[in-house]
């Protein structure tokens, strides 16, 4: 276990290094076709993931980003953003499978040292793991949260599930939910003084309400609400896996229960998604 001089970010190294590790072991045994299988994170295979932890993780680190042009046939490379995601991933797309495991491994070891070896306080300003400013607890929050999400891209693709309520999941589950007032109360367009109830239950369960105060602007507490203008029930791995963009409300229409304003409930489900 790294253990941190600094509490407020012990939780996310450990959530990140049970994440990793479990990523590592996931991938150790795989075959070279079995590298190239389809994965829930849109566009990208199994070594495309694991590519992309390696890469992020590299640079977090400290090394140079890769100079490399992307072929111009990736039709899912659209902006900016895609576009920076997608160096490190489509540099390693010819590697093989003792190269990918090595580097992951080779990474694991460097970047646990670091984290072992960290002095500096928590709201040190360094480059984040997108490539801006971010303090080093948010850039190492979102490292926990990313390697557990695709952990769980790489568990779905390789047909072994599991780690639901791993230090990851509270890690994520707090950040996915962080991000849900403003897809109630700006891009579902929820009326002034309305609530939206979340019940969650499987693998980890809680009940949120996101509260549209009169200007419009929404919170979240975990009070129940008298009277929401909608209630959505649904379990865990649904919930993450809409939040996450990998999959569309419709296609997991049966895994939730919709009580109240279908049309605000619509609203709400196509705009889930949280992450980038």
């Amino acid at each position: 276990m790294t253990v941190h001089p600094h509490p407020s970010l012990q939780p996310y190294a450990d959530a990140w290094t049970h994440s990793i590790e479990a990523i590592s072991e996931l991938v150790l045994p795989l075959t070279e076709g079995e590298w190239n299988r389809a994965t829930p994170c849109p566009n990208w295979s199994v070594r495309d993931v694991v590519s992309h932890v390696i890469g992020i993780e590299c640079e977090q680190l400290g090394d140079p980003r890769p100079i490399h042009t992307l072929p111009r046939d990736l039709l899912h490379v659209v902006d900016e953003f895609s576009r920076y995601m997608e160096v490190q991933v489509d540099v390693r797309r010819h590697h093989t499978a003792p190269e990918m495991t090595s580097e992951l491994e080779y990474t694991i070891i460097r970047r646990s040292r670091q984290l072992r070896n960290e002095k500096r306080d928590p709201d040190t300003m360094i480059r984040g793991p997108l490539g801006e400013p971010a303090t080093l607890e948010h850039s190492l929050r979102l490292r926990a949260f990313d390697v557990w999400i695709h952990e769980q891209d790489l568990r779905a693709a390789l047909g072994q599930p599991g780690n639901w309520d791993s230090p990851g999941a509270y890690v994520a589950r707090d950040l996915l939910l962080a991000g849900l007032p403003k897809v109630v109360a700006k891009k579902a367009g929820a009326p002034a003084n309305s609530a939206v109830v979340i019940d969650v239950h499987g693998a980890l369960e809680f009940m949120r309400t996101v509260r549209v105060d009169a200007e419009g602007r929404g919170t979240i507490d975990k009070a129940p609400s008298l009277g929401p203008a909608v209630t959505l029930t649904l379990d865990w791995e649904t919930y993450v896996r809409l939040a996450a963009g990998r999959v569309r409300a419709h296609t997991v229409a049966d895994r939730v229960k919709v009580e109240g304003d279908p049309a605000l409930a619509e609203a709400i489900l196509a705009n889930f998604s949280v992450t980038p």
